[in-house]
């Protein structure tokens, strides 16, 4: 609340008075300051509403065409409608399930349903088609199909970067034309070309070859594509001749094209290059991670779909991200205060009050200067490790942001601020997102959690404990702050640490002893009064222990990713184990729903029975509740039966393959 009167009269000193008139004018200068701010961020304001206006557009795509496939072929089409709209509630939900998309990215149903009623759904072109580029006669797919085939070396229905350099070479374009070519045929940024994007590369190449300017627009060029003729090649057909003369491989008698999941699967792409990493490009143990995991661990989670169920594939940026430190804690416990205290500044985009202040997400990391970047905006960047949040749907994107400043510290370190959890109710009702979702997605990325307590605010509300559970699986990071401390005497400070302790020991589920750093951890000197001299000491060397805590997260940040890529691995391993004993579980043809819903039912059961069967650790299962709630969205009868191969392919990553890394990068003189 901004109390001023913006007016050009002067302030009234006799109702306002000295302290009133200074007040006035320190909030009309901050109001000021943000307007005048306006026009630096209108760049990243416009990304940030453009993102959101396209996760709009896909939704609203997803919308329409279940509502068209829903409409009957023949009679009763008016009824359909009707119940179509009646029921929008229930069809938003079919669709959300069936596509895994966030609930907060949905329209209004009323206002929907007002406009959708002015419509014949049958009639509309309501289904989500290809671009037109990727369609040709039927003659032609004939013979995109030969080539296609020809060139896939590894017969596994995708084509890498290695295979189309050297099939893409016969057309006798030049390289950045070839760039431009791999560029909108992989639209999807998957590192590979499928049969339906080497179409599309094949449509582009004779396009340019026909003198068509290399631009984006391309795709959308008044050209009869279906009737398009097939590039040149030069020296195609010759070995296409020789390769009808010698024996088919395997999979090509058995007519197999499609795609198959394999240790071969596409490697992740980074915002540099699209090259595959190999064993002679690494030169570091992260690199030998990011190696390890896109041939043996990848392909088993998107098997077993690990990704949809625990956490979202890693991407290149989650591998060379710098270390994060997560402050959590009710409101005003200072956790703002806290970040600012240590980069001795504030940062873009900080407040800071005795109210709740800070309604949102805030990444504070370094950059070239200062600057606050919407959360869709900095989704989307192939750069940044935060493209796994759009999972939580534009809701919270919209609270989520990235505060970017020059500073030493962030150059080593970056900080995640979070809004104050709130009491009662509102925690779980006016958040717009999920809110635990979000804290144990950022646990599972960062290297140390900072929980912030108040010594007048020690109660650790239902709803705090929820967030605390959510950090499950991460107890090693974490580290409890009772921060203001300078404002109790030494007595009542022994006392509020007891009462702390005890209260931690009903939330934390773990025989050992938390670690709890006691000061005051701000830019004001220490209350001497109330804090004395044994207090006022005991503050410093506190403060030194965190600081020198903080300050070995970069040292330890190699150990922290493997430690973290190890779990994910025994997570993932466990995953498949679950998902292919509910797929062994399912009849072969009848009372398949019913057999799905009793699994369903029983899956603290099913799960106690794989740990027999597997001789796996109980600790290591997933969470029950979140299982079954994901788990009703699919239909288990299509998942995947358990692949030997690819348990063991991880079991010898574990075993092997990442004592071995380790210990061809230890110190040569060891």
């Amino acid at each position: 609340w901004l109390n001023r009167s913006f007016n050009d009269k002067p302030i009234n000193d006799a109702a306002a008075g000295p302290i009133g008139k200074e007040l006035f004018e320190k909030e009309q200068d901050n109001l000021l300051t943000d307007l005048k701010d306006i026009p630096k961020k209108a760049c990243d304001r416009r990304i940030n509403e453009f993102v959101k206006r396209a996760r709009a557009a896909k939704i609203h795509a997803y919308i329409i065409s279940h509502l068209k496939k829903e409409m009957p072929a023949m009679m009763g089409k008016a009824k359909t409608q009707q119940r179509l709209i009646d029921n929008l509630a229930a069809e938003f939900a079919k669709v959300q399930r069936e596509n895994h998309l966030p609930a907060g990215d949905f329209p209004h149903v009323e206002h929907f349903r007002e406009v959708l009623s002015g419509y014949n759904i049958d009639k509309s072109k309501m289904e989500i088609d290809s671009s037109p580029i990727s369609r040709c006669s039927k003659e032609n797919q004939k013979i995109y199909q030969e080539w296609f085939s020809f060139a896939d070396s590894d017969g596994d229905g995708r084509l890498t970067g290695a295979d189309a350099t050297k099939f893409f070479a016969m057309s006798n374009l030049p390289r950045h034309d070839l760039k431009q070519v791999w560029a909108i045929a992989d639209s999807k940024r998957q590192g590979f070309l499928g049969f339906k994007e080497f179409i599309t590369s094949m449509q582009l190449v004779s396009l340019i070859q026909a003198g068509h300017a290399m631009t984006n627009d391309i795709i959308n060029a008044e050209v009869d594509f279906e009737h398009l003729q097939p590039p040149t090649m030069e020296g195609l057909d010759v070995l296409l001749d020789k390769r009808k003369h010698t024996p088919k491989r395997e999979h090509e008698q058995n007519g197999s094209s499609q795609v198959q999941t394999s240790p071969s699967a596409s490697w992740f792409t980074s915002s540099k290059s699209a090259k595959k990493v190999s064993l002679a490009s690494v030169t570091s143990i992260i690199d030998g991670l990011k190696r390890l995991y896109v041939q043996k661990l990848k392909p088993l989670e998107v098997t077993y779909r690990f990704n949809d169920f625990v956490s979202p594939l890693l991407v290149n940026s989650d591998f060379d991200a710098k270390p994060m430190v997560m402050l959590l804690g009710q409101y005003s416990t200072g956790k703002t205060t806290f970040i600012k205290h240590l980069l001795k500044t504030s940062y873009p985009g900080a407040h800071i009050g005795p109210e709740p202040t800070t309604d949102r997400f805030v990444v504070v990391m370094n950059g070239p200067d200062e600057r606050s970047v919407p959360g869709n905006t900095i989704a989307v960047q192939a750069d940044m490790p935060f493209s796994g949040l759009t999972t939580f749907g534009t809701a919270f994107l919209s609270k989520f942001e990235c505060s970017q400043m020059p500073h030493p510290l962030l150059e080593h370190i970056t900080f995640v601020d979070t809004p104050g959890v709130l009491s009662g109710e509102k925690q779980r009702t006016q958040r717009s997102y999920d809110f635990t979702g979000v804290t144990s997605w950022f646990a599972a990325k960062c290297d140390l959690i900072l929980l912030l307590f108040d010594p007048h605010k020690l109660d650790i509300s239902d709803e705090f404990k929820r967030v605390i559970a959510s950090l499950r699986g991460h107890d090693d990071k974490i580290r409890v702050v009772l921060n203001k401390a300078d404002q109790i005497d030494t007595q009542q400070l022994m006392r509020v640490y007891g009462a702390l302790m005890w209260s931690l020991g009903k939330v934390l589920n773990t025989p050992e002893v938390m670690r709890v750093y006691i000061g005051s951890f701000n830019d004001k000197p220490i209350n001497d009064a109330a804090a004395g001299p044994i207090g006022k000491e005991l503050f410093e060397k506190e403060q030194d222990n965190l600081l020198t805590d903080l300050k070995d997260i970069p040292k330890k940040a190699c150990d922290r990713r493997i430690n973290e890529f190890v779990k994910r691995a025994r997570a993932a391993k466990i995953h498949a184990y679950i998902i292919s004993h509910l797929k062994k579980e399912m009849p072969a043809m009848m009372g398949k729903a019913k057999t799905q819903q009793r699994l369903i039912d029983n899956l603290a059961a099913e799960f106690a029975k794989v740990q027999r069967e597997n001789h796996l650790p109980a600790g290591d299962f997933p969470h029950v509740e979140h299982f079954r709630e994901v788990l009703s969205g699919y239909n288990i009868d299509k998942f995947e039966k358990l692949k030997p191969k690819m348990i063991q392919a991880v079991d010898d990553m574990l075993g092997y393959d990442i004592p071995e890394l380790l210990k061809n990068f230890r110190n040569p003189y060891d």
